[in-house]
């Protein structure tokens, strides 16, 4: 029976170290398992910099394209004012214009009825003239037959 139990103490002793030897390839494959997985976050650290010294760059330049846009912006608001400016000016003159051609159309119609009225009496100081000029000329004939 104490063979028995060195047979069992020897198998103790295989199953320890057949444990033990697992253990060791388990820890082994595990290590590499880490530095790899170190090594990925190395590379995963640099890449994590650049793209974030990329996306600082990206964002002065679209704040220096923001900045740049508000300028132009602001700028072509004063274009925009000039405009409505120049729109209500050009409202004025053609309201300056219409009341002045409104006045000429009046003045014109008062004037033609002047005129008209001129001329009537033209005609009439020329019929008076004329009239006078005959009863003259007819005197003057009953005169020089007279004599």
């Amino acid at each position: 029976m104490e063979w028995l139990m060195y047979v069992s103490v020897a198998i103790i002793a295989i199953a320890f170290a057949v444990l033990v030897f697992y253990i060791i390839q388990t820890l082994l494959s595990l290590k590499k398992t880490m530095e790899n997985i170190s090594t990925t976050v190395e590379d995963m650290k640099g890449q994590v910099e650049g793209i974030s010294n990329e996306s600082t760059q990206l964002l002065h330049k679209t704040n220096k394209l923001t900045e740049d846009l508000q300028y132009k912006s602001d700028r072509l608001n004063s274009v925009f004012h000039a405009a409505e400016d120049l729109g209500y000016s050009f409202q004025q003159l053609n309201g300056s214009i219409r009341k002045m051609s409104d006045t000429v159309n009046k003045q014109t119609e008062t004037n033609d009825e002047n005129m008209a009225k001129a001329v009537k009496w033209g005609s009439v100081a020329m019929s008076f003239w004329q009239k006078w000029k005959t009863e003259k000329a007819t005197e003057g004939q009953t005169e020089q037959e007279a004599k």
